[in-house]
């Protein structure tokens, strides 16, 4: 995220909809019996706002800021800064799906940031802020887009979700730099965070008071 004053002072981390108006996804990925592990690549904008939201759901063990969509080459912060790679900001969120399933990541995803300004987060601009899902394999693809369906089909947003979906391999995820780690919990007077995180994170909060957070078990519908 550039730190302009726009960015520092400006609300950068839209969130349209309501908390509550986020509806439970239709389909869900399944919980498998003696697996504890899995992990999903999520773009939404400025990674330090995204860590800071998934780091405060239930059921994850880890959240780590990086970058997903080019090459090992391209993963620096200031080439993807430039906004000329193909990398977006994004975290990787390491989670037990017999605590937390995949659909209600994707739910908290879409909650607390704005999901149909393409290659945007408020004054936050280019490609590297775009809203995506990095799906694994097949059945996260599925699972996505059906839901990103359910939502347009139910309004919603004010407008049509532009949230890309696009495929992604192991190693394909690129850590950043050590400093962009736990910025929001290690500087939590930043202007940028105080601007934006709360906000993000009474959200989510709303979110999961709303219930709802049944854990899928069997197969995919």
């Amino acid at each position: 995220m550039a730190l302009t004053m726009a960015s520092l002072f400006g609300v950068s981390c839209a969130t349209p909809a309501r908390a509550s108006d986020i509806p439970v996804p239709a389909i869900d990925l399944p919980a498998v019996a003696g697996e504890t592990t899995r992990t999903v690549v999520l773009a939404s904008g400025c990674f330090w706002c995204s860590e800071s939201v998934f780091e405060h759901v239930t059921g994850e063990s880890d959240v780590v800021s990086g970058y997903a969509g080019d090459s090992k080459a391209n993963a620096t912060y200031e080439r993807v800064g430039s906004g000329r790679t193909k990398h977006a900001e994004a975290v990787r969120v390491t989670y037990d799906p017999t605590k937390v399933s995949y659909g209600t990541l994707l739910r908290s995803f879409f909650a607390t940031h704005d999901p149909t300004t393409k290659d945007r987060q408020g004054p936050d601009r280019g490609p590297q802020y775009r809203s995506a899902i990095f799906y694994a394999n097949e059945d996260e693809r599925k699972v996505a887009e059906a839901y990103i369906k359910q939502l347009d089909d139910a309004k919603v947003f004010g407008a049509p979700i532009v949230t890309t979906l696009e495929p992604i391999k192991s190693g394909q995820f690129y850590v950043a730099e050590g400093y962009h780690q736990d910025f929001a919990r290690g500087n939590p007077a930043h202007p940028y965070i105080r601007q934006n995180v709360p906000d993000k994170l009474k959200k989510l909060e709303k979110l999961l008071d709303s219930g709802k957070m049944q854990i899928p078990t069997g197969a995919m519908e």
